[in-house]
């Protein structure tokens, strides 16, 4: 079977002459290997007939090579430049018009391929091509399941040290250690651990010079990659104790959480769970917390299609996997997310996350 069949059948919709790759989630699912995105170009142009060619930086050679790539290859090294590897590329393979990955491809790439192909027609197929990832394949699914169990483990065993007069910082360090002593490739993505006030920012970045406090939210937002899949997790616990109206606030969050879990299901729109997550939100006293949409595509890239959120009508089919992530957050008092990751079945939703999502307090003596 051509392995590229799906990439042409994209570039005869769009009615372009070839699909160009970058190092990137896409290139990962195709070629099953990663590449840096660096200061070094590296392209696959894949034709919608014929052999694909490719321009690859001399010093990647030996790792292209392990990809069985079954067309031309042209190299350059750093102290010739790569002008002329994009001129041969040209030269060898005449293109009129391009499809590239949107949210990828870097400018400078872009304006290489403008000089080598004078007149080129550059489209946008993000969309398109990103869109082969939507649904994920069973070995995907087993993968994804792998970087969770790898995830959750370990923040059980960071939540059985954590205690008041710990940073953040020290807490993340506990994480770390715990994802990678279980078996993470690496990061999903930097990990967020966040307390007290920091915990409102969604995006928050762990403090060294912060002490947790008795009665802080500490929120956790994380996960582990492995076999190119990634883990998103969210679970906010309390230090100590929890105050009357952080309970209220959590207990809100958990209601939407399992509204959108509820939800999940084919023919369901992204609009539709959104809608019910969020609706929960909005019913409730605390409205004016709400930050964020309810979630977003999960995979090889931590954030992909679909995503979660009003106004998208798109219709969630089987072996779709999202993030329902509902939360609602005070600026310079707390917040609180609770995050699972979705598995879209053929008759229903799975959350492939489970671990316990009940008003928690840790750290007591």
């Amino acid at each position: 079977m051509d392995r590229y069949s799906d990439y042409r059948r994209i570039g005869r919709d769009m009615g372009v002459d070839a699909i160009a790759l970058v190092p990137g989630a896409n290139f990962r699912r195709l070629y099953d290997a990663s590449f840096h995105s660096h200061e070094r170009p590296l392209v696959v142009v894949l034709p919608v007939e014929g052999a694909p060619a490719a321009i690859v930086p001399n010093l990647e050679l030996r790792s292209f090579d392990a990809l069985g790539f079954e067309g031309a290859v042209f190299d350059w090294r750093d102290q010739d430049g790569y002008d002329g590897a994009f001129a041969a590329l040209a030269a060898h393979l005449p293109l009129s018009s391009l499809a590239v990955e949107g949210q990828v491809m870097r400018v400078f790439v872009h304006h290489a391929l403008a000089r080598a192909f004078p007149g080129l027609d550059i489209r946008d197929a993000e969309r398109e091509i990103s869109g082969l990832r939507r649904r994920k394949s069973a070995g995907e699914i087993a993968a994804l399941e792998r970087a969770i169990a790898i995830s959750e483990a370990a923040l059980d065993e960071t939540l059985t040290q954590v205690r008041a007069g710990m940073t953040e910082a020290e807490v993340e360090s506990l994480l770390t250690a715990a994802l990678f002593a279980g078996g993470a490739e690496a990061h999903a993505f930097g990990p967020i651990v966040a307390a007290g006030a920091n915990s409102a920012l969604p995006h928050a970045h762990a403090r060294a010079d912060y002490p947790i406090r008795p009665g802080d939210a500490l929120l956790f937002d994380f996960g582990a990659r492995w076999g190119g899949l990634n883990a998103d997790i969210t679970r906010t616990v309390f230090v100590g104790h929890a105050a009357d109206e952080a309970q209220a606030v959590y207990e809100t969050v958990l209601a939407a959480n399992r509204a959108g879990i509820a939800a999940t299901r084919p023919g369901q729109s992204a609009h539709d769970i959104d809608e019910a997550t969020t609706g929960v939100l909005e019913a409730s006293a605390f409205a004016d917390r709400i930050r964020h949409k309810t979630g977003h595509g999960l995979g090889r890239a931590v954030h992909e299609a679909p995503q979660i959120m009003r106004g998208n009508h798109e219709t969630i089919e089987p072996g779709m996997v999202f993030t329902v992530e509902p939360g609602l957050y005070l600026p310079d008092a707390f917040g609180i997310r609770i995050e699972d990751d979705m598995l879209v079945t053929e008759t229903g939703g799975r959350s492939l996350t489970s671990y316990p999502k009940e008003l928690t307090v840790v750290g007591q003596c």
